[in-house]
């Protein structure tokens, strides 16, 4: 083969590949797709909503689209799959010393949501594994074109050509996505540092927490979070970062003591709850009288050594901070894991009243108040559960709704809370079948029997 005929064959691939690009499915896992563990906790919750709020509404978001999902996991790392969730390991929450580290991350995860980085990058690895197929293509092609010839020399330069394009349009590929990549997270970095300038926020606490992380990227990613290797911590990007963060007039403003306060409290309570007994009492030993240490201990000591245990120490610690509400739901909840609901509804009581009506400790005392067997209780609990639903439409949450009607006698209303549950679960089949049971307890054309049929109707 002549040089020139070989020239004319690369420059006509060439722009095979040039014209080429079209779409190729790929989709980012959903969070129920990759089995997430999921944690729900009022005052977590209540915490990271005051942390991420002004955020969100920094960045044009609102204060109710996005939500804060507690993720159980030891790593730190945080993530968003769509435009409406930011995803949080509680390792993140744990590690993390002061808010503003969590606060850095929030708006770090929340410029991602904003500049619309995940359906950016689902458009370019589309393109990109488009580009990647259709080289594979040609490479397949050049060879079988090499082993049409019939020649020794056509053989071997159609082999050589293939092969050339056949390992080098993986690493290309990934060299794209991943310079891709860096933009988004550099975009991020400079989102995130505008939002806490916004609302009057140090960007240290973003700063450090990525110049930990930055330090991972120099040993084996066996050793490193998530976050790391889901978000690139190059030194140019975090040396950039410094110099956006320092140059901040916010930069050295340290959180409220009243928010460090709550922050060291979420962080004793993971532990009291996730970690082993001795892991919580040798992290909060004796000697540490702070309020933190003694909520750590006491869940410690619950699950060490049994109610009677526990409850001294927190009847301790609702001496010390009367009016915090988690205190009183901390003593709620262990009795009702003791088996005590009539015990528990008073704490319960407070709690809600203290937690301004929060919807997970509406729940709960709902189901203490199920547990007591009264039915002097089912039109409070009725009541109770339906306002946690209209914010929490949770499985457990309607089956104790069912519960609550069969005992009250409202069958149709039971098998209607009962197809909403299974429903929030995604078993469909279950779901149609109680909705139809449901449908024949109610007149046609009522709100009740219109939600059984657009149950019954669902996917249709």
């Amino acid at each position: 083969m002549q040089p020139e005929r070989q020239k004319s064959i690369a420059i006509r691939a060439f722009c095979l590949l040039i014209i080429a690009v079209g779409c190729f499915g790929w989709i980012v896992p959903s969070a129920s797709a990759q089995r997430l563990s999921f944690i729900r906790d009022a005052e977590i919750e209540d915490l990271l909503n005051e942390y991420s709020v002004p955020i969100f509404r920094a960045a044009g978001l609102g204060s109710a689209r996005v939500k804060i999902r507690i993720v159980r996991a030891q790593s730190f790392n945080a993530f968003v799959l769509d435009g409406r969730n930011v995803f949080m390991n509680t390792g993140t929450l744990m590690q993390a010393e002061t808010p503003n580290q969590v606060i850095g991350v929030i708006a770090h995860e929340t410029g991602h949501i904003a500049g619309g980085h995940i359906a950016g990058l689902r458009a370019k690895i589309k393109r990109d594994q488009t580009r990647l197929l259709l080289m594979k293509i040609l490479g397949i092609g050049a060879i079988a074109a090499g082993a049409a010839s019939g020649s020794d020399e056509g053989q071997n330069i159609g082999g050589g050509i293939g092969k050339s394009i056949l390992t080098g349009s993986d690493s290309a590929t990934m060299r794209s996505i991943l310079s891709y990549r860096r933009v988004q997270e550099s975009s991020a970095d400079q989102a995130a540092v505008s939002y806490l300038n916004t609302t009057r926020q140090s960007s240290k606490g973003m700063l450090e927490t990525f110049e930990r992380l930055s330090q991972q990227e120099l040993f084996s990613t066996r050793h490193q979070d998530q976050y790391v290797r889901s978000h690139p911590m190059a030194q140019q990007r975090v040396a950039h970062l410094r110099n956006l963060a320092s140059r901040s007039t916010y930069f050295n403003k340290r959180d409220p003591a009243r928010l460090q306060l709550r922050h060291d409290l979420m962080r004793a309570k993971l532990s009291g709850y996730l970690d082993r007994p001795q892991t919580v009492f040798n992290r909060y030993p004796s000697s540490d009288g702070s309020l933190p240490a003694q909520y750590a201990r006491a869940i410690g000591s619950y699950f060490s050594g049994g109610l009677r245990k526990a409850l001294p120490r927190v009847d301790k610690l609702i001496a010390a901070k009367p009016n915090y509400a988690y205190f009183w739901e901390l003593k709620g909840d262990f009795l009702m894991r003791s088996g005590k609901p009539v015990q528990a509804v008073k704490p319960l009581r407070r709690a809600l009243k203290l937690a301004r009506g929060n919807s997970l400790i509406q729940t709960r005392l709902a189901q203490a108040l199920l547990g007591t067997k009264s039915k002097k209780h089912l039109g409070e609990v009725i009541t109770l559960l339906r306002k946690s639903l209209v914010d929490e439409k949770s499985s457990f949450g309607y089956r104790q709704l069912a519960s609550a009607y069969w005992a009250n006698g409202r069958q149709g209303s039971a098998y209607l809370a009962s197809a909403q549950a299974y429903f929030q679960e995604g078993r469909l089949k279950e779901a149609k079948r109680f909705a139809q049971r449901a449908q024949q307890k109610f007149p046609r054309g009522s709100a009740a029997w219109i939600q059984a049929d657009d149950i019954i109707k669902y996917g249709q």
